[in-house]
């Protein structure tokens, strides 16, 4: 059973940068499809960005510019940059990986993909 840890979140202010690290224990990191998803209090949980393997990223709309996905394979781990961090940004984040395959980047938007999730990192961007 695949384990994920992330790590990074806490509390800034509006327009700080922050990473967010999420580290897989038992295959290549390189061998996933990931994304990162977001919470915040009271509501759904929603899509950030997704990553295939081959590095075909998609972006939730208005989130491009902002937000980076990045792997460091050496380190098992993928990075999500957040720039310019808005109050509304502030939720809890997850990282997921799937082993499966798909033709259409679209079918990793769906929470339902993925197998494996991380505990979750709060992020907190004060006004």
């Amino acid at each position: 059973q695949e384990q994920l840890v992330e790590s990074g979140g806490g509390l800034v202010q509006a327009g700080d940068s922050l990473r967010l690290s999420c580290s897989a224990s038992r295959r290549g990191i390189r061998e996933y499809a990931v994304g990162w998803f977001r919470q915040a209090l009271g509501k759904e949980r929603e899509l950030v960005v997704v990553q295939t393997t081959g590095g075909t990223t998609y972006y939730e709309e208005g989130l491009k510019g902002r937000f980076t996905i990045s792997r460091e394979n050496a380190r098992n781990t993928v990075y999500l940059q957040m720039s310019n961090l808005k109050p509304e940004d502030t939720a809890v984040y997850y990282c997921a990986a799937t082993l499966r395959y798909y033709a259409d980047i679209v079918d990793y938007t769906r929470m339902g993909t993925y197998d494996y999730w991380g505990q979750g990192t709060q992020v907190t961007v004060a006004s």
